[in-house]
């Protein structure tokens, strides 16, 4: 959709309210800015704008923003629990800023990956691979047959190569 079909009037009428309304979530003016922007980017990228924006721009505004904040805290919380991990390796040891960038890139992909996966299979595959537990192990604490066990961890697998 060619950008001059976007409604000019839902960035001039409705911008400053969306970012005010984003500050007073997220209690910090900088990533109000950045939610802002990058609310009425996709609000822009969105091919069914005429449809959705209707005679409600501010509640699909609100929409698009709420999931865009959701993601912000997620992020927080992955990055948080990734530097909290890092305040206990060796100064020698703790990667670059780029690396470290890197990393919790990869994690959020990750944890996107988990929490589309069906509630049962993430927690057999976080069983097998944050617990350590075997197949055999899992199907007896989960109480599933050894070969649906397998099928989890299967899908699961794939789950990440689609993540790589």
């Amino acid at each position: 959709m060619p950008f001059r079909s976007v409604p000019y009037y839902s960035y001039a009428d409705h911008h400053g309210w969306l970012h005010g309304w984003l500050r007073r979530r997220l209690g910090n003016t900088g990533d109000a800015a950045d939610l802002a922007h990058d609310t009425f980017l996709r609000l822009i990228a969105s091919r069914r704008l005429p449809a959705q924006a209707g005679d409600q721009p501010r509640a699909l505004l609100t929409h698009i923003a709420k999931g865009l904040v959701i993601d912000h805290w997620r992020r927080q919380d992955v990055e948080r629990a990734y530097l909290d991990a890092l305040a206990h390796l060796p100064a020698a040891e703790v990667p670059s800023p780029e690396a470290r960038l890197l990393i919790i890139e990869a994690l959020l992909r990750i944890d996107a990956m988990l929490a589309r996966l069906p509630g049962r299979s993430r927690e057999i595959f976080l069983l097998a691979q944050v617990d350590g537990l075997t197949l055999q192990q899992i199907a007896a604490h989960t109480r599933t047959p050894l070969i649906t066990v397998r099928r989890h961890i299967q899908k699961a697998l794939l789950a990440c190569m689609s993540v790589a």
